[in-house]
């Protein structure tokens, strides 16, 4: 309440601070300070209670007539004074009666100088008003603690009385209250009353000063003070009569100069009735009042004298230099809390009086003083600390100025009580004074930045309406940011001076608040939503503000700020941002995987599934897969580069998977492609077989890689899987130019250079060698299986002219219509090609491993090169079909082998003999080795002409091969 009420008088009293040059501030400070002087009630006084009643006119009344009678100013015979004090004041000679005519050379004094303040005339811009200037410096004084002229007129009257009956005695050795008691009836007062109060004022002072708090300590045997209580008691009770004679009167004195002739040690002719802590800081404080104009509460020009008059006191109040420094710091502060804390002239003369206490402190050694300090020193603390404690509800730019002040009387006051003031201080605090500074610093930071902080949450709370979606700790990060930049160009330039890193101080305590708000926040995610990846995205930049500020501000000092550097511990928004994106990314792709898994398990590759003829389940999966990426690229993150990779290998593994399985089950080229026969000689002269003998189960032509299954697929389906790969491979081409659009959209990144993993290589290459795959197996199942009756059993086999090739033909045509009805055009052409080249490869199979069933003459030559021209043809098609060099190139391994069918026996024999003693060497010379099958038919390669020789009708050829490989007729 105490902060908020203050702040709510500062902010309104502060506003004329701002702005305009230094004489137009100048004049609306003192203004305002004259205008809200009082407004504010005092500082609660450090002093401890009196336990009499004496109020604050009597005090006032009281401090007067010892001003009075320590300065000899009784008229032309004034009390004898000589200084006791050894103070620096002693040496000044002046009088009460000096003329305030020159009040402005006087303004330019010692102290005002040394408070660093100016004269009230400039304060006040040079006009002053219609006030009267006191005549001189004991009007001003009285005028100031409010003692009515004829107060004074009676007090002076008393003095000279009293002056006429001592000769020669010091103030200090009279109890005046009992001088001032004799000099006064009843009549000299307007009205009885008056009389009674002026009598029971000194009755009252007598027992403070005598009996509550004497400098002496009493003893409760002692006689005089029992017999003083009473005598006070009964006065209080009926009022005392003051002739000499009188025997109330003559006790009371008699009690009241015993007790105040007691010392503390070996002293001559004084008297202790006013000099008992704390009676003497209550009199001499109002004193001090003094130095304070009425209206404003500022400083009286005429300060130099004032302070010269109240030192006169200090041998009566037993007040030295030390206690006078400590009261006027007090007063000073109290002056500046009464103006509302407008006044900056008064915060900056207690700062500099508070040095003078500051090095006061270091030598006390006076319980009383030690007492006094502590209590002063604790309430000033406590006033300061209320405000610098929340220091950003206290200050803001109109009035930093005094900041700087309430700082700096804040950290002398924290030295003070760190200084060795006492035993007790001396072993509980041992820091450095630089030290204590730094952690008194440190502490006003941290506590109105966490001040500070939980009224930026209140307020972000507060403002965010219903539609205003955004989350509370993005919309903090913000505020808090704006905060950090306040703290350092406003409040850490005053902090500076005390502590060079205030500005780490300050950041790392934000760091910390807004980081106890995060954690909780990482703590109860689940998964990443926009407002999650919004709150982590403006916490990491938050964190990058407050270390950048930190290590800015901490360039220039020894350790780098390393101790405050290393207290903000790293809000981790990237790498929790990461992680939850890579947990996002596999929650998609498990949920991607396990829908392939049950989709995969439910295809049946029917081309009737849909019109399209392709797997239903590969249009859903890229639609998957595609929203998939469209989703990650709205995720509002900033690290979709560095992320990506995580997504597109993830989804180019479940995709192999896909496509792994999707040509799973179709047969391969090593199971379907028929073996080769063993060779055997033509049977000459028996054209006809008496029975029709089924192709054995031939050799493998050279070695082929693959794995048998347990079944294969019909054409259809075929084509349906062939056309599912090709629409995969082109939907991620497709994919891979969206995903290069979504970073040219969200990210300045140079594509050109490839830098980004957005290649599918795996499943890509995959389809492609499942594309190729599936295309041969269609081809080979086509040609070894579904055409197997036209082709291995049928063709060319018994009578050459009977089975020739157009049954193949037809059923070749039906099958290219079929496939041309379904392959998507872009595999059109590959399956064809594939099919041609294996029609090609199963012909030249019929003409040179087709069993014993198959015997060619020179004759039949013709016929076969006219049905590898019609077969050619079919892939031609009168140019609608295949490309004509394709087929020439598909082809070419039959023709160059058709000649040797046209070829003569002995000629093959010779051409055989010829090439085997080329690949086989010298072992050749004593034998004819069998020669190995080729990987590729050849007209030079020996095994292709010995399987000619094998398949030629004719006397010569048999016996060859009868003696020099002893081939059989029949299997």
């Amino acid at each position: 309440m105490a902060r908020r009420l203050f702040r709510d008088s500062s902010s309104s009293r502060s506003s004329d601070l701002a702005g305009g040059d230094s004489s137009t501030t100048s004049t609306s400070t003192a203004a305002a300070a004259a205008a809200a002087y009082a407004a504010a009630p005092p500082l609660p006084s450090p002093l401890p209670d009196l336990g009499v009643a004496l109020s604050a006119d009597e005090l006032r009344a009281t401090a007067y007539e010892i001003l009075l009678a320590a300065s000899r100013a009784t008229g032309a015979k004034p009390l004898t004074y000589i200084p006791q004090s050894a103070s620096s004041s002693s040496s000044l000679s002046s009088s009460i009666h000096r003329s305030l005519t020159s009040s402005t050379a006087a303004a330019g004094g010692t102290v005002k100088r040394a408070l660093g303040l100016r004269s009230a005339s400039s304060r006040r811009g040079g006009g002053g008003g219609a006030r009267r200037a006191p005549a001189t410096v004991a009007e001003l004084v009285r005028v100031h603690l409010g003692v009515t002229e004829q107060a004074d007129s009676r007090i002076r009257r008393a003095l000279l009385r009293i002056a006429a009956g001592q000769l020669g005695r010091h103030a200090e050795s009279m109890v005046l209250p009992l001088e001032f008691l004799q000099q006064f009836k009843a009549s000299d007062f307007p009205d009885l009353h008056e009389y009674e109060a002026w009598q029971l004022r000194y009755l009252k002072l007598l027992e403070s000063g005598l009996l509550l708090h004497p400098l002496v300590p009493l003893k409760k045997s002692d006689i005089s003070a029992q017999r003083l209580r009473q005598v006070i008691q009964g006065a209080y009770d009926t009022p005392i009569e003051t002739e000499k004679n009188c025997k109330p009167m003559e006790e009371l004195c008699s009690a009241a100069m015993t007790l105040a002739g007691r010392s503390l040690g070996e002293t001559f002719d004084e008297c202790h009735w006013a000099d008992g802590f704390p009676l003497n800081l209550h009199i001499y404080q109002t004193l001090i009042e003094a130095c304070f104009d009425s209206e404003d509460g500022a400083v009286v020009d005429e300060i130099d004298e004032v302070v010269e008059l109240l030192s006169k006191t200090w041998v009566i109040l037993g007040i030295n230099q030390m206690f006078h420094n400590l009261c006027f710091a007090w007063a000073l502060f109290n002056h500046f809390v009464m103006s509302g804390q407008v006044d900056i002239e008064l915060l900056s003369g207690a700062e500099n009086q508070l040095i003078e206490v500051v090095k006061d402190a270091k030598t006390a050694k006076d319980p009383d003083y030690c007492d006094f300090l502590s209590s002063t020193v604790n309430s000033i603390m406590g006033w300061t600390e209320r405000r610098l404690l929340a220091y950003h509800e206290t200050f803001s730019a109109s009035n930093i100025d005094s900041m700087h002040g309430i700082v700096s009387i804040g950290v002398s006051t924290a030295k003070i009580l760190a200084e060795d003031i006492s035993h007790e201080y001396r072993r509980k605090w041992k820091q450095e004074t630089e030290v204590v500074v730094h952690k008194r610093i440190e502490t006003y930071i941290r506590s109105s930045l966490r001040t500070a902080f939980a009224q930026k949450m209140e307020e972000v709370d507060s403002k965010r309406s219903s539609r205003d979606r955004m989350p509370v700790l993005s919309i903090l990060a913000k505020a808090i940011g704006d905060l950090a930049t306040k703290e350092k160009t406003v409040y850490s330039p005053v902090l500076k001076k005390w502590h060079p890193l205030a500005t780490n101080v300050a950041v790392a305590t934000l760091h910390s608040c807004y980081g106890n708000e995060i954690k909780q926040f990482i703590a109860g995610i689940t998964d990443l939503t926009p407002d999650t990846a919004q709150v982590l995205k403006a916490a990491d930049k938050l964190e990058k503000v407050l270390v950048y500020i930190a290590v800015e501000d901490s360039v220039d000092s020894d350790d780098g700020g390393k101790l405050f550097i290393r207290e903000m511990l790293p809000y981790e928004a990237e790498d929790v941002m990461a992680n939850l994106v890579k947990a996002w990314v596999k929650e998609r792709v498990d949920k991607l995987k396990g829908w392939i898994d049950r989709n995969l398990q439910q295809e049946t590759w029917n081309p009737k599934a849909n019109g399209e003829y392709l797997a239903p389940s590969s249009v859903k999966m890229m639609h998957i897969i595609d929203e998939t990426f469209e989703a990650f690229f709205q995720l509002p993150i900033t690290t979709h580069c560095t992320l990506h990779s995580d997504l597109t290998t993830a989804v180019d593994r479940n995709l192999l998977y896909y496509v792994s399985t999707s040509k799973t089950g179709c047969g391969t080229q090593s199971a379907l492609i028929p073996q080769l026969p063993h060779l055997t000689r033509c049977d000459v002269g028996s054209k006809l077989f008496k029975k029709k003998e089924k192709s054995q189960v031939l050799m493998k032509r050279g070695s082929q890689v693959g794995s048998t299954t347990n079944g294969a697929s019909d054409i259809p389906e075929l084509c349906v899987r062939i056309n599912t790969l090709y629409y995969v491979h082109t939907e991620l081409e497709n994919l891979k130019k969206k995903i290069k659009t979504y970073f040219q959209d969200i990210e300045s990144i140079d594509n050109s250079k490839d830098e980004l993993n957005i290649h599918f290589k795996l499943s890509q290459a995959a389809c492609q060698e499942g594309i190729r795959q599936l295309c041969e197996t269609f081809a080979y199942k086509v040609i070894y299986n579904d055409l197997s009756h036209v082709l291995l059993d049928s063709l060319y086999s018994g009578d050459t002219a009977s089975n020739r090739v157009e049954p193949l033909l037809r059923e070749l045509d039906h099958i290219l219509r079929m496939v041309s009805g379904i392959v998507l055009n872009g595999m059109r052409n590959r399956m064809i090609t594939a099919l041609m080249k294996c029609s090609f490869d199963g012909f030249l199979l019929a003409l040179l491993a087709g069993g014993p069933t198959r015997a060619f003459t020179l004759q039949d030559s013709q016929m076969i090169e006219s049905d590898f021209r019609a077969l050619r043809s079919l892939y031609v098609a009168n140019g609608r079909g295949l490309p004509e060099e394709l087929v020439d190139k598909a082809s070419s391994e039959v023709k160059n082998i058709l000649p040797l069918l046209r070829t003569d026996t002995g000629t093959l024999i010779e051409r055989f003999k010829q090439a085997i003693l080329e690949s086989c060497g010298s072992s050749a010379k004593t034998g004819l080795p069998m020669p190995p099958v080729p990987a590729q038919w050849s007209p030079n390669n020996p095994n292709t002409i010995l399987r000619v020789l094998c398949y030629r009708n004719d006397e010569t050829a048999t016996k060859f091969l009868k003696k020099a490989y002893n081939l059989p007729k029949r299997l």
